[in-house]
């Protein structure tokens, strides 16, 4: 059954050219259209669709107010359209946190061409998520089906005790790099605010990101977070306690002399790649590194997580259950790359209790 798409958007020419460019892939179909957001509520709530597309600024109701509503009567994937500019990434982020899922730059000129790569771009979103929201559902009913009652201890007494475990040692580690892509701002918030701004190591992060965005959200992250967070610039000094962010559409090294550099590479498809990170990491930092890999779409990370392996550090990764799309992470923890599988909710705690 084909996913069903929902567009919103104030524009008639946006809603028709989506329309288009979303009915030439067999497996999806546009459910309805809506012009502001009152209407998307409405229309959530009527047609019940498996995606949304929304912009921001409609009359009515904006787009981050229609996601909130939608949202709290029925969770559902929901992809902004942003313009690329640092207004856009602050109004994109506060979407993201009201619960949109992902996002796309809203370009009018490449809409207009039809451009294959644009469409091509918007299927994948499009699929990626609405296969992530059904699999999730359809595990969710056959967890629910298979659920049965504990069985009822006579004599709380008779029941055993549990085996205790024997203390773990910290590791010494001398640098934190954790990337993310799709689901990553809200899950990088989620790690960082649990750091105490004491926190022992340099952080490195890596968040697949246009140019604009990642201003914006080291911005944002700075003033959640106790750690200190700031976009990298080529020089930056690696600190305890500061979080540098990947610029977006450049790639983040590290060096070793205890800074980063900021490369434009145009051979690499992600920009920025957690595995132009992980594998300066791997090469200056050997065994001292802590590499966290959050969610997101594709395997960036799971190459530059084999390098840091093969040096001899130590690799965390996202389980299934919490990412909004499981990729990335999967893709490590397939290749027997992880050292730890762990939920989004204990990942920053952990860091915090093992490291910080």
């Amino acid at each position: 059954m084909p996913l069903r798409v929902l567009v919103v958007d104030d524009s008639n020419f946006f809603r028709q050219r989506l329309k288009e460019m979303i009915e030439q892939h067999p497996e999806l179909t546009v459910a309805g259209v809506a012009s502001n957001g009152r209407e998307a509520v409405e229309q959530a709530r009527s047609l019940k669709p498996d995606l949304i597309t929304m912009d921001f600024e409609m009359p009515e109701m904006d787009g981050i107010t229609a996601v909130r509503h939608i949202m709290a009567e029925r969770p559902i994937p929901i992809l902004m359209f942003s313009s690329l500019t640092y207004e856009g990434a602050r109004i994109t982020l506060d979407a993201l946190s009201a619960g949109a899922t992902d996002f796309m730059p809203k370009d009018f000129g490449e809409v207009s061409r039809n451009a294959q790569a644009l469409r091509d771009k918007l299927h994948e979103r499009l699929l990626t998520l609405g296969r992530q929201s059904r699999a999730s559902a359809s595990a969710t009913r056959a967890a629910t089906r298979l659920q049965r009652p504990a069985p009822e201890i006579a004599d709380p007494q008779e029941s055993p005790a549990p085996a205790s475990r024997p203390a773990v040692g910290k590791r010494h580690y001398r640098l934190l790099v954790i990337g993310a892509s799709t689901g990553g701002p809200v899950a990088l918030t989620d790690v960082l605010v649990n750091l105490p701004a004491r926190f022992p190591l340099p952080i490195v992060l890596v968040q697949h990101m246009p140019e604009n965005f990642t201003r914006a959200f080291a911005e944002r992250l700075d003033r959640q977070c106790q750690v200190r967070v700031r976009e990298a610039k080529d020089g930056d000094a690696l600190e305890p306690g500061l979080a540098l962010l990947a610029p977006g559409g450049k790639q983040l090294m590290v060096d070793g002399r205890g800074s980063v550099r900021i490369l434009d590479d145009q051979r690499v498809t992600y920009k920025p790649s957690l595995d132009i990170t992980f594998g300066s990491a791997a090469k200056h930092y050997g065994a001292k590194v802590l590499g966290v890999v959050l969610t997101g779409m594709g395997a960036d990370g799971r190459e530059g997580a084999r390098m840091l392996k093969q040096s001899g550090s130590t690799i965390w990764s996202q389980d299934e259950a919490s990412c909004v799309i499981y990729g990335m992470p999967m893709a490590v923890a397939k290749a027997g790359l992880s050292d730890k599988v762990l939920s989004l909710k204990d990942i920053g705690p952990r860091l915090a209790r093992e490291v910080g």
